[in-house]
């Protein structure tokens, strides 16, 4: 369907019928209320969009805003640029608090070493570009919404970085 399709609430039991749902795409149509904690039963969900409606969400503070949108890309570069997923840890450690125990001094130790395709200073600026990228990530991933990057400014980041790798 395109967008604007469909109106109303996203119904509290969504994943009892679903539960390996691995995608809800809803972006730019005319919800509203809140957002179920019932999404959580959807254990296979891997992507959820759900931006330009007229949500009220709840994060672990209370309301958040759209920044939920800004902590799924910080989350995405983090799975991109380590090569790993949010669920392969132990414990109550996550993908992020990995990157951030781990940065800046052991970059080789999340970097994705099949990124990392040259030798000598080559090696060296794309290490540093990696690292630069997954620290944008991590600052997309505060826990508080209020504290994460704009998306506009995780542009202006990413293509200063980009600007970094290219004349080499």
């Amino acid at each position: 369907m395109s967008t604007l399709d469909f109106t109303g609430y996203l119904p509290n039991g969504l994943c009892n019928g679903l539960p390996i749902l691995k995608g809800l795409y809803l972006s730019r149509n005319k919800l509203h209320g809140h957002i179920s904690t019932s999404l959580s039963d959807c254990s296979q969900l891997q992507e959820l969009f759900l931006s330009e409606n007229d949500f009220i969400e709840f994060g672990l503070d209370g309301l958040v805003s759209t920044k939920c949108d800004v902590y799924s890309y910080g989350i995405m570069l983090l799975e991109t640029f380590t090569r790993r997923k949010p669920n392969e840890f132990e414990g109550n450690l996550s993908l992020k608090q990995w990157v951030s125990y781990s940065l800046p001094d052991a970059v080789m130790d999340v970097a994705d070493a099949n990124l990392l395709t040259s030798t000598g200073n080559r090696f060296k600026k794309e290490l540093d570009v990696e690292a630069s990228i997954i620290k944008v990530g991590s600052d997309c991933c505060n826990e508080s919404p209020a504290r994460r990057t704009n998306m506009k400014d995780v542009v202006g980041m990413l293509q200063k970085i980009k600007n970094l790798l290219l004349p080499c």
